[in-house]
This record gives C-alpha cells, sequence and structure tokens, in this order.
C-alpha cells in the first residue's frame, strides 16, 4: 500500500511540472449597467449582441428590449460604446507571466525524479530489513 501512495506522490510531482502552469486563465467579468455612464451606451453594447450576454436588460416586467434604462440618458450627443477590456487573461496582456523558463521546468522535472528515486530507495530498503527480521524469527 505504502509503495503505491509513494508512486502516485511522484507520477503527480512529474506531471505538475511537466503540464502547463499557465494555460488557464480567468476570464474577465462581464458587462453590467454599473459599467456604463449613459443609458444610450449601454443599449449599443446590447445592440451588438442581442441575446443579451451581459443581462443589460434586466429590468422589472418582462424584457423589452431597452438597457440599462435607470441610467439617465445623454441626449443628443454622439453614442460611444465602451471597449471591454481583453477576456484571455495572461495570455491576452493582462499581466502576468507567460509560464515556466525551460530550466524552471528542468529542475522541477529534476526533484520529482529525485524524489521517486529517494522514494524507492526507502522502499528497497525497508523490504530488505522486514525480510532480515522474518529470516531471524524462522532460525529460532
Amino acid at each position: 500500500m505504502a509503495i503505491r501512495i509513494t508512486l502516485t506522490g511522484a507520477a503527480l510531482a512529474v506531471l505538475a511540472t511537466a503540464g502547463p502552469l499557465t494555460g488557464v486563465a480567468h476570464a474577465q467579468g462581464d458587462l453590467d449597467c454599473a459599467d456604463f455612464r449613459f443609458q444610450e451606451d449601454a443599449q449599443a453594447q446590447f445592440d451588438l449582441d442581442r441575446t443579451d450576454p451581459n443581462r443589460l436588460d434586466e429590468d422589472q416586467g418582462r424584457d423589452d428590449g431597452i438597457a440599462c434604462e435607470v441610467l439617465p440618458h445623454r441626449g443628443t450627443a454622439a453614442v460611444s460604446v465602451p471597449t471591454p477590456l481583453p477576456t484571455l487573461g495572461v495570455q491576452g496582456g493582462v499581466g502576468g507571466s507567460t509560464g515556466p523558463a525551460g530550466w524552471e521546468r528542468a529542475v522541477g522535472v529534476a526533484l520529482a525524479l529525485g524524489g521517486v528515486g529517494l522514494a524507492g530507495t526507502y522502499v528497497m530498503r525497508r523490504r530488505r530489513s522486514v525480510r532480515g527480521v522474518r529470516a531471524g524469527l524462522r532460525g529460532r
């Protein structure tokens, strides 16, 4: 049983160092009415995708196709659509690093393999000592 636990831990260590560490990035939050200053801006964003993935038409009553009715109106000024932030997170260039360098990965693999070697040595020495004790008990 102990050997299975040891080998499983060693395999997980190797996989953790060999796999991508920064491949998954968290998505940016979606837009809501608080992201807009005027109703016309929210309406322009809503009109880009009428399926309303950002839930801009979530007022009381049934959906009427008017986004963020509680916001003030701009009047006759030009409507500008806010540019949303990139949704690729680290891969989109919003800070962070691009992952481990080649030498860092090599160090991780070497440490994991060293751990496997030490665990194997421990198991072999323990088995030999248990066999020696059992053989000594039989000789009595």
